[in-house]
């Protein structure tokens, strides 16, 4: 018999991403595969991963009106499916609507902290644990910090503890790190040095994966304006800027994936995907832009958006 006949063929691009993570046991490397080589990317080193934390952040009306389909978890995980995405990322309670009915279809990511819009301060509560995520076979646990912020050193804090038993009981850990808060105002949160100094500290912090906004041109900080000008670092594009975001995780070490944001005009996110995917992104991360269309169209874009990845379009 051959036993090898229905094993899933680590690609060589796979391969090489994974060699990266020196330290990681052969649990973690596993299910960083599984999500790498899963879906219509798999094995291209390219991902696409549906995040549907929204309901948490920003209210369930505000999240899912728009396409009413989507207040049902089960819709979610379907569509993420069907598109042939990488994996699915949600709190708790989504993940565990839906465990049983699509266990093992497509690998699952558990936020461990959440935000709501009817707090003041930039901060998340720890709202699910590492046993959480094992029991709910989960290829990696999430979590969100915020550079900035008041509260950013207990963030940290939590996630160092909760990387390190995940990575003890063989699960990957995503990071979305998002400047916000303290001095930090709309423009500094997405500005090109603090988005890439936000990538470094979840690099710093032992992420796997992380997940930072598309950067602008804006310098925000005048120490770091002054060391950009000086090595004269090019932020005239999209993909440029995306280069040196890349750059800043350990020399394109680490995977990095992009933020969606809020809903935007088709032709406006298929100019940003090819800005991600020209600048050496690793992938997207996309909630609202998706969920927030009816099912349909929303296929439709994941297609042309994996079809940009592909460097079919």
């Amino acid at each position: 018999m051959d036993y090898g006949a229905q094993a899933v063929k680590i690609t060589r691009t796979v391969k090489k991403i994974l060699d990266n993570y020196e330290s990681d046991c052969p649990g973690t490397k596993a299910n960083l595969a599984r999500i790498l080589m899963h879906g219509r990317l798999g094995g291209s080193g390219k991902m696409l991963i549906l995040p549907v934390d929204q309901g948490f952040e920003h209210g369930p009306a505000r999240s899912f009106a728009p396409n009413p389909d989507a207040y049902d978890p089960h819709y979610h995980y379907q569509l993420a499916i069907d598109a042939g995405l990488n994996a699915y990322a949600a709190p708790l309670g989504p993940l565990e609507a839906g465990a049983d009915t699509f266990a093992g279809a497509i690998p699952t990511i558990l936020k461990l902290n959440s935000a709501n819009s009817l707090s003041t301060n930039k901060d998340q509560a720890v709202t699910a644990s590492v046993n959480d995520a094992l029991r709910l076979g989960c290829s990696a646990i999430g979590f969100t910090i915020y550079p900035g912020s008041e509260d950013q050193y207990e963030m940290m804090e939590e996630i160092r503890q909760l990387a390190e038993e995940a990575k003890s009981v063989g699960l990957a850990v995503v990071m979305w790190s998002y400047p916000r808060g303290g001095k930090l105002d709309k423009a500094g949160e997405t500005a090109l040095d603090v988005c890439a100094y936000a990538a470094h500290m979840a690099a710093l912090l032992g992420a796997h994966i992380i997940k930072v906004k598309p950067p602008t041109d804006v310098l925000w900080q005048p120490e770091a304006k002054a060391a950009y000008e000086k090595a004269n670092v090019d932020k005239s594009t999209l993909a440029a800027r995306i280069k040196h975001i890349m750059q800043a995780t350990f020399n394109g070490r680490r995977i990095v994936v992009f933020s969606g944001g809020e809903a935007k005009d088709l032709e406006g996110l298929f100019t940003e995907i090819r800005g991600l995917r020209d600048g050496g992104a690793n992938g997207s991360i996309i909630g609202r832009n998706t969920f927030q269309r009816p099912r349909e169209q929303a296929l439709d874009m994941l297609d042309k958006i994996i079809g940009i990845y592909q460097g079919k379009m």
